[in-house]
Parts: structure tokens; C-alpha cells; sequence
């Protein structure tokens, strides 16, 4: 686990990563596949991953973005995770626009998942693992749009699905866990003392996807690292 002083270092830290991760998925395979996720905490990985110092070794040309899970939302709402992530990251980078493959299409939210889980398969072939999956934690235990006591936590054959969100747009895409655990790398970034309390449930609490889904992955996917700020870790 990365324990950090706080967001910033948090961030950086992890933008390192991201670029080394970059440099092993091009000597495996000649592209990097990476999920990004929502949420107020990897804002700022996304801002520096746009500067010099972090973007210039990257072939932008060579990345495919994917995202974890969205707000049934078009992408120019604010609530949109691929709008944060365009205005944050994308925007501001040499990645082609048919590189960066967003989950909202209009015709429905059902209709949205399964269109996104046969992009994933074409993107990705049969195996459809991911090079990096990002992922965060909210108070309540969730991870992606894997809410506690939602049912789409437990599938085990769809690779996306329509889902419910407990907060703001209640209606979702999410990656299920199948999709999510063939990753090839996670990455958790978990920031401020509301997360304290669920990423001990994660960590050492009994198994119970039910009421902490971030379970689900963070104990089962084959790589998982955490980067943690101070007020996040548990005491």
C-alpha cells in the first residue's frame, strides 16, 4: 500500500505508475488499455498526467481509454465522468479521438451497457483484460457503479451492466466484477477521512459484498495497488 501525506502526493505517485505500466503494456502487447474512473479523487492524477512531465513519455497514439462505470448522462453534463476526465486529461493530450471510447450512446441505459460490453470485446478480444483498471472507494463501500445491495455485483457472466446508483444519477453503467478482476493491474486511489471506515471493511473486515462491494475486486482481482492519503488510512 502507497501511504501518502495527501492528495497531491497521492496523485503524483500514481502518475508515476501509470506511466511505467504504460512502458510494460507496449513491450507485452504494442498498447496500453486503461479504464478511468469517476469521482472527485483522480481529478488530479488526470491534471498532471496532461503536463510535460508525465505526458511526454506516454505515446498518446498507443493508449485506449475506457471507463470503469459512468452516469447515464451525456458526456457534456457535468456529472458525466468522461466529462471530467476530457477536461481534465483528455483535452489536453495527443490521444486520437477514436482512442477514447466513452459509455453513454443515447436509446437507453440497458441498451448503452450492452453496446459497451461488445465494444470491449471487440477492443479487446476474446480474454477483454484491461492493462489498468482505475478504481476508487466511496464511504459506503462502493467501487465503480457496484452499489451495497445492488445485483450487480454478484453477475458473473455479463462483463458490463446497467446498474443504480445510491447518489446523484441513478441510473449507471458499470463493469462487473468478471470484467474488472481480469484486469491486468488495479489501482485503488482512496483520499479523505470519510474513507477510513470502508477501506478497513475492505481490507480486514468479513467478506460481504452485499454491503462493501469493493470486496469483490479488492480481494479477488490478481494485482491490486492502493494509493492512500493519510486522512484515508485506517488507524
Amino acid at each position: 500500500m502507497n501511504v501518502c501525506d495527501d492528495l497531491e502526493q497521492l496523485s503524483r505517485t500514481a502518475a508515476v505508475r501509470f506511466v511505467s505500466l504504460f512502458e510494460e503494456a507496449i513491450a507485452r502487447h504494442g498498447r496500453f488499455d486503461v479504464a478511468l474512473s469517476g469521482g472527485s479523487t483522480p481529478k488530479r492524477m488526470y491534471e498532471l498526467l496532461a503536463l510535460p512531465e508525465y505526458s511526454l513519455p506516454v505515446d498518446w497514439t498507443q493508449v485506449h481509454l475506457f471507463w470503469s462505470d459512468e452516469r447515464y448522462v451525456p458526456p457534456t453534463d457535468p456529472q458525466s465522468n468522461e466529462h471530467m476526465a476530457r477536461a481534465a486529461l483528455i483535452s489536453q493530450i495527443p490521444i486520437p479521438e477514436g482512442n477514447v471510447h466513452g459509455m453513454y450512446v443515447e436509446g437507453g441505459v440497458e441498451s448503452a451497457a450492452h453496446r459497451y460490453q461488445n465494444l470491449l470485446r471487440e477492443q479487446l478480444g476474446l480474454e477483454s483484460a484491461l492493462d489498468l483498471t482505475m478504481l476508487g472507494l466511496g464511504p459506503d463501500g462502493h467501487t465503480a457503479s457496484l452499489f451495497p445491495g445492488e445485483p450487480a455485483v454478484h453477475e458473473t457472466e455479463r462483463i458490463v451492466v446497467a446498474g443504480l446508483g445510491h447518489a446523484g444519477v441513478s441510473e449507471r453503467i458499470t463493469m462487473t466484477p468478471p470484467m474488472l478482476n481480469r484486469s491486468r493491474f488495479i489501482m485503488f486511489l482512496v483520499s479523505g477521512a470519510d474513507k477510513a471506515a470502508p477501506l478497513c471493511r475492505v481490507l480486514a473486515g468479513p467478506e460481504d459484498w452485499d454491503g462493501t462491494p469493493a470486496q469483490a475486486i479488492a480481494r479477488h482481482a490478481p494485482n491490486v495497488e492502493w494509493f492512500v492519503d493519510r486522512a484515508a488510512c485506517p488507524s
